[in-house]
């Protein structure tokens, strides 16, 4: 007998009793009931089978978010067919490679993103679906274009009387097998196809049902094809019976604060990146002018500040969200402090799509500034280091959220775990005796100055962001100096209208400016600007590995 459910049990529960709300919407789209969407698995159900389709075949999913991206995923996934997820921004070269590489014999996709994928580079697919309308895109012979295109009298047949909340029934005899396969990166060398099983994904949407709060509807912004999206702004909460509502384009500011008033949503799950350019943008300009400085000094009169900033914060996002969660990289300290001081609800997580994704959490109330929470309770976690609570060690994780390695590569699922069994995250950290976990940076990352000091580009590059006219910034080492490259913010540069001899001080200025704050083994030798933004992952944390 299993600890805890199902999440297919829970998924169930939750769509016969919440049959006529809505579960899945795209804004200023399409909405569909939990019952539509239970209905409309079963018609795939029913059409997967008449195709020959069996547990445990693979089946790509490539597409942008929204509400039929959810029924897609959850229409393979309670079929028992394993789900390829490919993010919807991999080039289509990319996303044709992963696809054949996951051996996939099912496509579903975007009618765009077709027509820019080679099919013979995909000779296992036989059948291309268009998540848009569910036409069929392409079919391997006219048999299958056939057989498909009885979907509706399939169901017709098989459910004469109509189809109701007692019919769903989804499987959970499946602890161990093989749900998902979620690839980590679109580069087509050496790809890691990530193996999730469906007790991966169960350990972490029950922690999530007993620690993370639970309410009505939900924005998503997130990738889908990424676990921290997929798991913690889809399948935990519908799982709640929550009404998800996605962003389908890209999210303008504009278009971002319109979905928070309209949806008032109760949970925010984002990243640090965001958080801090609305910090820059909205709350420090406010707590630095003048009077407001001199006022913060007056006991009594601070708090009500305090407070004023916080509920402005909070409305902003539809003044229903109960917790603002951050993941994917350390938030900036100043940010962090000003945050602390007006009681603002957030914390900082930390997860890796090998954990499915969550390795620690701590509810906002109890959250350590600094932390990335402490380890979830599914997983033992444990710092490689003789003297843990002071010395950086490589983070690892054993558990019942853990992967059970790489699809078809065995060399790196054997190199990605310890001799007695644990998963090795590539970070570095420290754990506090109350089991809070410090991030110290990747081990891929660090500096070894010429004096023997490790140095974190993370933490050197929190107070180049905090210098004036930095919008971001990666720190690198060169034959063993410490260079800053910085991409400037140019939206502050216009507010203050510098002029150029001004815009050409800042390098320098940034460099002393954060000089006055770093430790003489870390100072940096030289600021140089770039012109372009950093290059970022899907999860919004730079690509360091393209910077020298």
């Amino acid at each position: 007998m299993e600890k805890y459910p199902h999440y297919l049990e829970r998924l169930q529960n939750a769509t016969r009793k919440y049959w006529d709300k809505a579960a899945l919407n795209s804004i200023g789209g399409e909405s569909f009931t939990y019952g539509q969407m239970a209905t409309q698995i079963e018609k795939f159900h029913l059409v997967f089978e008449a195709l020959g389709v069996k547990k445990g075949d693979k089946i790509a999913l490539h597409a942008r978010n929204g509400a039929r991206w959810g029924m897609s995923y959850l229409a393979v996934n309670t079929y028992e067919a394993v789900i390829v997820p490919i993010l919807a921004d991999f080039t289509p070269e990319s996303a044709a490679f992963l696809t054949n590489h996951s051996d996939s014999i099912i496509l579903f996709t975007n009618e765009d993103k077709w027509k820019a994928m080679d099919i013979a580079r995909m000779p296992k697919i036989r059948l291309v679906i268009d998540v848009d309308t569910w036409g069929a895109l392409y079919s391997a012979s006219e048999e299958v274009a056939a057989t498909y295109a009885r979907m509706e009298a399939l169901f017709a047949e098989k459910w004469p009387n109509g189809y109701g909340p007692d019919d769903v029934v989804f499987p959970t005899d499946n602890w161990d097998d093989l749900s998902t396969v979620n690839y980590t990166s679109g580069s087509t060398g050496d790809p890691k196809g990530v193996m999730l099983t469906y007790r991966n994904f169960s350990s972490n949407v029950d922690f999530s049902q007993r620690h993370v709060p639970a309410g009505d509807k939900m924005v998503s912004m997130l990738p889908m094809a990424h676990m921290y999206g997929l798991v913690i702004e889809f399948i935990y909460p519908l799982c709640n019976g929550t009404a998800i509502y996605w962003l389908g384009k890209a999210p303008t500011p504009a278009t971002l604060l319109k979905a928070f008033a309209d949806v008032k949503p109760y949970l925010l799950i984002t990243v640090p990146l965001v958080m801090e350019k609305i910090y820059k943008s909205k709350i420090k300009p406010t707590l630095d002018k003048p009077a407001v400085k001199l006022a913060l000094k007056v006991p009594g009169l601070n708090k009500i500040i305090y407070k004023k900033v916080k509920d402005g914060l909070v409305q902003a996002f539809g003044g229903n969200v109960q917790e603002f969660i951050m993941g994917g990289a350390a938030l900036n300290p100043e940010v962090e402090r000003v945050f602390k001081k007006i009681n603002f609800p957030y914390l900082v997580g930390y997860g890796m799509t090998e954990a499915c994704p969550l390795l620690a959490y701590e509810h906002w109330t109890k959250y350590v500034p600094g932390s990335c929470g402490k380890a979830v309770d599914c997983a033992t976690v444990r710092i490689d280091s003789e003297d843990p609570e002071h010395i950086a060690g490589e983070i690892q994780a054993k558990g019942e959220n853990i992967t059970i390695g790489y699809y078809k590569n065995p060399e790196a699922s054997a190199n990605a775990f310890t001799e007695d069994g644990y998963l090795r995250t590539g970070d570095l950290g420290v754990m506090d005796k109350e089991g809070n976990i410090f991030i110290k940076g990747r081990s891929k990352s660090m500096i070894l100055t010429a004096n023997g000091q490790n140095v974190y580009p993370e933490e050197l590059e929190a107070i180049i962001n905090n210098q004036p006219y930095v919008g971001e910034s990666v720190a690198v080492d060169r034959a063993g100096k410490i260079v800053a490259l910085v991409y400037l913010d140019k939206d502050a540069i216009k507010r203050d209208r510098l002029d150029d001899e001004a815009v050409a001080d800042i390098p320098e200025k940034v460099r002393v400016g954060a000089n006055r704050k770093l430790p003489a083994y870390s100072q940096i030798a030289k600021v140089e600007v770039v012109l372009v933004p950093f290059e970022k992952t899907p999860k919004m944390s730079i690509k360091r590995f393209l910077y020298k």
